[in-house]
């Protein structure tokens, strides 16, 4: 008989292709599309620094300006052999010359638009015939002149893949069978399961790629628009893909990317072989994106939330006072987090037992025990509920609030007179009981 009563009694799960997979940052690029978000070079610093601390393997960056091509500058200064620092252009031999200038680049991702609507109507080609000549012109030209390629296949969930997408990504191989085929879920129509074909399947699409055309190197990059971006990822790794392009916090234009964090930590906490990253910054990193770059957090955000190891409930938080595992999917310092315990209308006598003893040992400095029964933790209880009873209170009960009750009941009523009644009607002569 199986028993899980521990992270570690739970089974990893293996990729079944069981390759080697590694991920790729557009934080600093896509990521800085999104609407209200400007980055200073400074703020590129630090998130390169957050990045290199737990383990990425490349960055993605824009070098069309002066102030992106310093904050590049300042990357190679650190001297950081991870992550490594690409470049990114469009179809054009001048946007490669740009990546070209920067010292220190030697791979570029190239944009290849590739259905029917961002061919016709956004670039104004005349045939999908056009397109293909500029992108296969444009591979050359890169190889050329000695860059590493990744082709961003952009809007290929919305394509014909088996009559244009899948002919030209076997040309672009020709030219340099080592290129990156960047598969882009670029409005989030992809989806995971693989019984979907094209243009929507993400699996079949990359078992096409990998067994039919040969690529070697596969990577996805999805977008939300429909909440898939996580688990279309996953689909890519799981049928072949050995890269995932992805932001932090998923930032990105309209509903984003896929989370980086989330990724990380399902390949961590779920999937054998992931040791080499290290999440412990997450939390920090997460912090810093919201005061520094202005990012909204979603209290229950997966990972990084400030609920996320918060608990109120009555059962919940009891259950994690005696065993995290029963209400904790991992621990809280693997992330970089902290563990809360929360008094709020749900809350019951254990938590509330908890948060008392925390208080009274951090005001006395002594391990104290509290039973459940003592009548002064039931008189805590009283107080606050009627507060809740009374439907004026819509907030947790704060962390002085509860060192403002331990010291009425728990440390004053030691000293006051024993005929002395409180006016809730609590009176010390309880105490001899």
């Amino acid at each position: 008989m199986k028993i899980y009563k521990s992270y570690d009694d739970l089974p990893k799960i293996k990729l079944p292709n069981n390759q080697e997979v590694f991920i790729s940052d557009s934080t600093i690029r896509d990521g800085s599309q999104m609407p209200g978000i400007v980055m200073n070079k400074q703020q590129k610093l630090k998130i390169y620094g957050f990045l290199h601390e737990i383990g990425i393997e490349k960055l993605e960056t824009f070098v069309f300006n002066k102030r992106d091509r310093a904050a590049i500058k300042l990357m190679f200064d650190y001297g950081y052999e991870f992550p490594e620092v690409t470049g990114w252009a469009r179809a054009v031999s001048a946007d490669i010359d740009m990546v070209l200038e920067v010292d220190g680049i030697k791979e570029v991702g190239i944009l290849m638009s590739v259905s029917d609507s961002h061919i016709f109507d956004k670039m104004g080609l005349a045939s999908r015939e056009a397109a293909e000549e500029k992108y296969l012109d444009a591979l050359q030209y890169a190889v050329d002149h000695g860059l590493r390629t990744r082709a961003h296949i952009e809007d290929m969930t919305r394509a014909d893949n088996y009559n244009f997408v899948y002919p030209l990504i076997g040309n672009l191989l020709e030219i340099d069978p080592n290129c990156t085929i960047r598969l882009c879920d670029t409005v989030g129509f992809g989806l995971p399961f693989i019984s979907v074909d094209e243009p929507y399947g993400i699996a079949s699409m990359v078992k096409h790629i990998k067994d039919e055309l040969g690529a070697e190197n596969i990577e996805t990059h999805c977008h939300d628009d429909f909440g898939l971006a996580v688990a279309n990822s996953l689909a890519g790794y799981w049928y072949g893909a050995n890269w995932s392009s992805v932001t932090f916090l998923g930032i990105g234009e309209r509903a984003g990317n896929a989370e980086m964090e989330k990724l990380l930590v399902f390949l961590t906490e779920r999937v054998e072989g992931f040791d080499k990253y290290n999440l412990e910054s997450i939390s920090k990193f997460a912090r810093f994106m919201e005061k520094e770059i202005g990012i909204r957090i979603p209290r229950n955000k997966s990972v990084v939330g400030k609920n996320i190891f918060a608990h109120e409930s009555g059962i919940h938080a009891a259950g994690v006072i005696k065993n995290p595992f029963t209400y904790e999917p991992f621990l809280p310092e693997k992330v970089g987090g902290e563990r809360i315990f929360l008094i709020g209308d749900s809350s019951g006598i254990e938590v509330l037992r908890y948060k008392v003893q925390e208080t009274l040992n951090d005001l006395m400095d002594v391990d104290i025990t509290i039973n459940k029964n003592d009548h002064r933790l039931k008189a805590i209880q009283t107080d606050i509920h009627k507060l809740y009873d009374r439907e004026k209170r819509v907030s947790c009960i704060s962390d002085e609030e509860i060192r403002a009750y331990v010291e009425k009941y728990f440390l004053f009523e030691s000293v006051v007179k024993r005929d002395m009644h409180h006016e809730d009607g609590y009176s010390n002569e309880e105490d001899e009981r």
